[in-house]
């Protein structure tokens, strides 16, 4: 199914930009698959997180795949997409500049405690400018820069040809076309394509397609689908193959590093 882009209206809601008075301000859209919130930038910063549902967030040359154990902060100015994988109940919190939990304008990756998904939901029920309100923004923003950090980012390159490859291959992470099998298909060569990946993404391809299907992973393990269709899903001949490669990459097995934070 195609992305359906979301309108400008719908995306720039009236009276949401947090302020000093008001830091936090959450903004909840219920999504199906397939829609698109184009790109954008705003002079606050934002943490994206779906309660429910899985998300691709893209920020410059590089994208997430968010599952619910995840979210990420985008700081103030950088412009951003988010396109829904599967039917999401996204919220956005909108952090005033000032407030921001984190510095610099790099991505964030954050593991969601069962805190952090509480007060989400606590402040979607409470009043505007009310004292709970308050209080639970304070403590949104000071649990933020406790979670801990576990990027799985992809990165994007600029060549167009190498582009085409790539966003197929997000697409369809267990294709196992080779690198010669995608030259017949963007008109590059073999030795072009490894070229680029090298210059542009800093890697060689597998190692790049390693990342995709990292990346795709999350959301499978979110929702209890076991290693070894997991592993058959992004086209490793095997479970152990799967863990074996996700233990190097982490450094721990994929049923720990998914784990939620608290019980």
């Amino acid at each position: 199914m195609p992305i359906q882009p979301i309108t400008h209206t719908r995306l720039h809601l009236a009276g949401i930009a947090p302020t000093p008075a008001r830091p936090v301000r959450m903004v909840a859209r219920d999504l199906n698959a397939s829609e698109l919130l184009a790109a954008h930038s705003h002079a606050w910063g934002q943490v994206t997180y779906a309660l429910d549902g899985v998300v691709r967030v893209t920020v410059g040359n590089s994208t997430w795949i968010v599952p619910p154990q995840r979210a990420i902060w985008i700081p103030p100015a950088a412009v951003h997409e988010v396109a829904t994988l599967e039917k999401a109940r996204l919220r956005a919190l909108y952090v005033d500049a000032a407030s921001a939990p984190f510095r610099g304008d790099e991505c964030e990756v954050l593991t969601v405690s069962s805190l952090l998904r509480e007060l989400v939901v606590a402040l979607t029920q409470a009043d505007a400018d009310s004292e709970r309100e308050a209080m639970i923004s304070a403590l949104m923003l000071n649990e933020l820069p406790r979670l801990s950090t576990q990027p799985i980012r992809v990165a994007l390159p600029d060549d167009k040809r190498l582009k085409a490859l790539c966003e197929t291959l997000i697409a369809d992470p267990a294709s196992q076309l080779t690198l010669e099998d995608w030259a017949h298909k963007v008109g590059a060569s073999s030795r072009t394509l490894a070229r680029l990946f090298e210059r542009e993404l800093g890697m060689r391809f597998g190692q790049w397609r390693q990342q995709v299907r990292l990346a795709h992973a999350a959301p499978l393990i979110a929702r209890g689908m076991p290693l070894s269709q997991v592993a058959s899903e992004l086209g490793y001949a095997s479970q152990s193959a799967f863990s074996a490669m996700f233990r190097k990459t982490f450094g721990e097995s994929p049923s720990t590093f998914f784990a939620q934070v608290e019980k």
